[in-house]
């Protein structure tokens, strides 16, 4: 989502340049007129001034008819179109989802008997967040000010907790504040110098428990600071820097080590909430023995803190796992030096024009997905496998890792192989401790690999599943049913195909992805290769090689010979050059070449068949009546529809399709025209960490819900790039680390709004995994296999279990490629061999030095998510048949989708012109029938005088 600003007020008064420009001319006309006829007689004279009056307000009128029923025409559609309201019930079930997310979301990393605390415990907050919370992250995700939130303070009041107030007041009083997300990245933290000496003693003496809250941001549009030395931000103190140089945003500045070292010399019980979006290094916790507990508690929403309260207060039991791997040392990771701000050196012929409002300047960048397959746990727990790293001077908090109140235990029962490629067996959870609580079984395999082979991890997460409350004592049988055929790997060389080899494949029952409870061996005799005649019993055609372009001149990760090339391959870039070759195939606006096919046929456009949309409610995508219905699409609805996306379905009177509403926000719904919203979710962060997909399906449904009566029929949402770096300043948005719990999550959510009739738009697809650089041509390189086993995982899970019928491409670029314009990407993957039914709609549509509709709708793209008028966004030739097809097949596309959503249900139907539209057409007609009558009069009086003036003179 980008707000509404400069830039694009910018760009709208370009697209009604001309018509103000004619304005202009007229009126300086008009007005250049009734100057020079001042010589003329007092009766002439009067004529000519009236006249010129008239045409000036007919000018306007008519201009600014054109105006606002052309390039204005959307902005005021969304603008004017009404809201809806979110029912009181609405918002109740809401905030109580949000509440039971939180609880079950929020991480317990550590507890030496410091929690639970003791019913009504008065407890000292320290720390600025503790004051100022962290509710969610900024940008597309950001909650909106229409609903109160519960503040910490109030979440932990709340659950019968008593707070010192004289502290939250002094925090309250500090100058600094937390700065505008990209911009400033102040870490605002009073020295331990300005503590009042009375103000500590008072508080040692309000409790012996010291909460010290931390806090982390992240959001759209720029990723988190590796170096704080040269980040915008303000000191803290005077008499030291926060950071010193090569210090990240992500582990604690100066100031917030100080308060830390007072607490721990000052208190016996301290407890630290990290309030944060993106994994941290916490190794501070396990350095100080008067920390007895801390927990990770990701951006909780708008009532989340309640949770927190409760979880503090110990009224919930915690069962959060973390969705992904906290180390130690985060510039130690695989991805550290590969992230961030690379620029090509020889790309300046694509630089963009100066002029532009966006990125004017910029020039084509790039980034280096180096480590192939092992990101996240994959890397870590296979590098450990293979000896290249101490796992346990690595890795804090492995993935999936989180405590409990309570204790379980969980046993695996006897495998049963089902002679159908499948394998089923059972894991009994029972609660041997003290009080209820629900505990997660993480399933992994680890595949037999062969040194030099396709590359594998020894650490895959294939299933999971949460218990029910168990009270103590209480056990829980859950059942899987493992399919051979996901545990195959892709084979990225010759044709590329997945491939189950031949050996013994590791099934374990894990606590995290590091602790193995219990494992057994389930044997494939002989190599299965998925091609085109055996596909994967979910592809409708055979996966096979489509995306060697993307590889590039790039060393990856290979786990041969003991990962003997890590040096290497996760270096920095050693170079900032394109090569020829790859610049050759180099696409953007200025370099697109048009379809030419002398054989291809016009399709039929602006027929009378007598059919409207409505008519194919229900109705297979491939059903014969939508020809038909096509045969009536005119030219300009098909180019309405293509070039205007952005937060709408555009209307098409050739066939009765109304116009539709989409609202952005996958915390919270917004309406940037309207102003509309909804409560707001905790992060996606938050519900991943849940691992619980009825959490995930509460989410979707209360999003589909609110939608509905916000009277959307689309909702920009859930993000499911992964986390491939905690500096990622958009992670937040995003569940995890891992494809199959992201694809989970992200599918139940998708699922839940269908229920209520709203399309999910799955984004970003794909490789969106950073905000540097993301307008700027950023050419993400990537080997075929990661790019299907990670990051295309959670999008094929919503298409295929999801049911998933509409999706948002992404800004960067596939290789070389725009991924918006890709068609590997687009068709050959999401369609052919997914059997993707419904329209991909572009990220937002303000590069149109690289982004343009006649590559999208050419590769299997749809809309542009454009409000008004930017020139590439409609295609360029609609003389030449072959993209008169393309455009007949992306309408065919966004009217499935929207056909067949809660646009048609026949209570929420509604065609014909907007209301805008019918008052704009009214006042027409009444300045019409003024003008008239005043030209009528002023030729009357014309006539009148001139008559009087003749007899005067006779």
């Amino acid at each position: 989502m980008i707000d509404i600003n400069m830039s694009d007020v910018i760009s709208v008064i370009e697209s009604c340049r001309w018509y103000l420009i004619a304005l202009a001319v007229i009126l300086v006309i008009a007005i250049i007129t009734s100057i020079v006829c001042r010589k003329a007689n007092i009766v002439l004279r009067g004529l000519i001034r009236k006249e010129a009056a008239i045409v000036a307000i007919a000018a306007i009128a008519v201009i600014a008819n054109l105006i606002c029923f052309g390039p204005m025409s959307t902005l005021l559609t969304l603008s004017l179109g009404g809201s809806g309201t979110i029912s009181a019930e609405t918002t109740e079930q809401t905030n109580t989802d949000v509440e039971t997310i939180a609880g079950e979301g929020t991480v317990l990393l550590k507890n030496d008997g410091g929690l639970p605390l003791e019913s009504g415990k008065a407890v000292n907050v320290f720390g600025w967040t503790g004051a100022n919370p962290v509710y969610g992250g900024s940008g597309a995700g950001a909650l909106n000010d229409l609903y109160d939130r519960v503040t910490l303070v109030e979440g932990l009041e709340n659950a019968g907790l008593s707070v010192n107030q004289d502290l939250i007041d002094f925090y309250g009083s500090y100058d600094l504040a937390r700065g505008d997300y990209g911009a400033d990245w102040t870490l605002p933290e009073p020295p331990v110098a300005d503590y009042d000496q009375a103000l500590l003693d008072s508080a040692r003496e309000f409790s012996d428990t010291a909460l010290f809250v931390i806090g982390r941001i992240g959001g759209e549009g720029s990723d988190l600071p590796t170096d704080m030395s040269t980040a915008p931000h303000e000191e803290n103190s005077t008499e030291y820097a926060d950071f010193e140089a090569g210090e990240h945003y992500l582990q604690l500045s100066h100031t917030e080590r100080d308060v830390l070292d007072m607490l721990c010399t000052d208190y016996e019980n301290v407890i630290v909430i990290y309030d944060g979006l993106s994994p941290m290094e916490m190794g501070f916790v396990d350095e100080y023995p008067q920390i007895k507990a801390a927990l990770w508690c990701a951006g909780p929403g708008q009532t989340g803190f309640n949770a927190l309260g409760e979880i503090l207060a110990g009224s919930i039991n915690p069962s959060g796992k973390t969705p992904d791997t906290f180390v130690y040392d985060l510039t130690t990771t695989p991805t550290f030096n590969n992230i961030g701000n690379f620029p090509y050196d020889n790309m300046d012929e694509f630089m963009v024009d100066k002029s532009d409002p966006y990125m004017g300047g910029a020039v084509p960048t790039f980034v280096n997905y180096v480590e192939g397959i092992y990101a996240g746990y994959r890397f870590y727990e296979t590098a450990a496998a293979e000896g290249a790293i101490d796992y346990d001077g690595v890795v804090q908090y492995p993935f999936g890792y989180g405590l409990s109140y309570t204790t379980f235990e969980q046993t695996l029962g006897e495998p049963s192989d089902n002679g159908d490629g499948t394998v089923s067996f059972d894991v009994t959870v029972t609660n041997t401790g003290d009080v209820a609580g629900k505990d997660v079984t993480e399933i992994y395999y680890n595949p037999p690999y062969t040194d030099g082979g396709i590359e594998k991890a020894s650490a895959n997460l294939i299933d999971f599943a949460k218990t029910d409350l168990l009270d103590p004592g209480d056990s829980q049988t859950l059942s899987f049913t493992i399919d051979e055929e996901d545990m195959a790997s892709y084979d990225q060389s010759g044709d590329g195909h997945y491939v189950l080899e031949a050996g013994d494949y590791v099934i374990s029952l894990n606590s995290d992805s590091h602790t193995v409870i219990d494992s057994f061996i389930h044997h494939v005799d002989e190599d299965i290769v998925y091609d085109e005649g055996n596909p994967r019993s979910t592809d409708q055609v055979a996966a096979t090689n489509r995306f060697g372009f993307a590889a590039g001149d790039v060393t990856y990760l290979s786990r041969a010979d003991h990962f003997a090339n890590m040096g290497e391959a996760l270096a920095a870039p050693s170079s900032m050059t394109m090569s020829d070759e790859l610049k050759a195939g180099f696409i953007n606006t200025s370099t697109y070449q048009e379809e030419t096919d002398a054989d291809a046929a016009m399709p039929t456009t602006g027929a009378n068949n007598g059919m409207t949309l409505a008519d194919l409610r229900g109705a297979d995508y491939d059903d014969p009546q939508w020809d038909a219905l096509l045969d009536q699409l005119t030219i300009d609805d098909m180019q309405d529809m293509i070039a205007h996306g952005g937060f709408q379905t555009a209307a098409a009177p050739s066939v009765g399709k109304a116009g539709t509403v989409d609202v952005d926000g996958p915390s919270a719904l917004s309406n940037n025209f309207t102003g509309a919203g909804s409560v707001g979710f905790p992060s996606a962060v938050m519900i991943a960490a849940t691992w619980n997909p009825d959490m995930a399906d509460a989410y979707g449904s209360d999003m589909g819900a609110m939608a509905d009566q916000l009277g959307a029929s689309g909702w920009y949402a859930p993000s499911m790039n992964l986390h491939r770096s905690a500096f990622e300043g958009r992670s937040y948005e995003y569940f995890s680390e891992d494809g199959l719990l992201s694809g989970v999550m992200a599918s139940r959510a998708v699922a839940g709004a269908a229920e209520h009739g709203v399309y999910a738009y799955l984004k970003h697809f794909a490789l969106n995994e950073q905000e540097t650089n993301r307008w700027s041509m950023l050419c993400s390189w990537i080997q075929e296999q990661p790019l299907r086993e990670l990051y295309l995982k959670p999008f094929e899970m919503c298409v295929k279990e999801g049911g998933a019928t509409a999706v948002m491409s992404s800004f960067n670029y596939i290789g070389n490629v725009w991924a918006g314009g890709c068609p590997e990407l687009l068709t050959g993957v999401l369609h052919d061999e997914w059997g993707f039914r419904g329209f991909v709609d572009t990220d937002y549509f303000a590069g149109a030095y690289y982004m343009n509709a006649d590559q999208m709708i050419a590769a299997g793209g749809d809309t542009c998510l454009s409000t008004f008028d930017i020139g590439t966004n409609f295609v360029s030739n609609v003389d030449n048949p072959v993209y008169v097809n393309y455009m007949r097949e992306a309408c065919h596309d966004i009217m499935y989708t929207v056909v067949n959503s809660r646009a048609y249900a026949p209570e929420n139907l509604r065609t014909g012109l907007e209301t805008w539209m019918k008052v704009a057409i009214g006042i027409d007609v009444v300045i019409g029938v003024l003008l008239i009558g005043w030209e009528t009069l002023a030729i009357r009086t014309y006539l009148r005088k001139r008559h009087e003036a003749k007899i005067t003179i006779a």
